[in-house]
């Protein structure tokens, strides 16, 4: 009986911290984390500004909340293969990275955000700047064990694996900016997979019919 009867305020509070998240998104998105203020904020997500102090006492607070809401499929999946199973196939490892960047074309707002903070986190003084060199560091190792495994399964790429890995998550980056700036001419699936190919001439299963997955779901 206890239990079932908290179900609603206990709703009730995650609804109003996604609300505020999703209110961060568009203000860190536009002017930074710097430029966004608390008030703004507390307005774009309908409350007052103490309720907001209620359930984020710091701007920092919020950013690392609008980080993780970022990430949540993208980290999920980062983990679960961060550590790659010897039984694993790192084609489909791969393909799963890329659907997770595909999803990121239907959040434009979330990506926005990561272009804007993370270009503020190189400052060492940036409070995301943990976050990000930890991120990174995480997504080039990711990716320099999948091309490893994929060498070791006789798909060998032309360039070592550490330094495509980090030539990977540059790329990445680069088209998500680009994609923003230019939506109906930037496929970033399509530049991904044909990259893959390039520099792992073996990966024919990363197919180009599939490139369009992103165009057709978001029609």
């Amino acid at each position: 009986m206890t239990a079932s009867g908290n179900r609603g305020p206990y709703a009730k509070t995650a609804a109003v911290r996604r609300r505020v998240l999703e209110a961060c998104v568009d203000a860190f998105g536009e002017t930074g984390f710097y430029g966004a203020t608390m008030k703004d904020i507390a307005k774009r997500a309908g409350i007052s500004h103490t309720g907001l102090l209620h359930h984020f006492p710091r701007k920092e607070d919020l950013l690392l909340g609008v980080l993780a809401l970022r990430d949540e499929r993208g980290t999920e999946f980062l983990q679960s293969a961060k550590v790659l199973d010897p039984a694993a196939d790192p084609v489909e490892i791969l393909d799963g990275m890329i659907a997770v960047i595909v999803d990121n074309e239907l959040q434009p707002g979330l990506m926005e955000l990561h272009c804007v903070v993370s270009g503020e986190a190189t400052s060492a003084d940036h409070p995301a700047h943990a976050y990000y060199a930890d991120r990174y560091r995480n997504l080039r190792r990711f990716y320099a064990e999948t091309f490893t495994a994929l060498a070791e399964r006789g798909l060998p790429p032309a360039i070592d694996p550490e330094t495509l890995a980090t030539m990977t998550v540059s790329l990445i980056n680069g088209l998500q900016a680009q994609w923003l700036f230019d939506r109906d001419t930037v496929k970033v699936e399509t530049a991904i997979r044909q990259f893959l190919r390039t520099v792992v001439p073996a990966l024919s299963s990363l197919d180009t019919a599939r490139c369009d997955v992103t165009r057709d779901r978001s029609a």
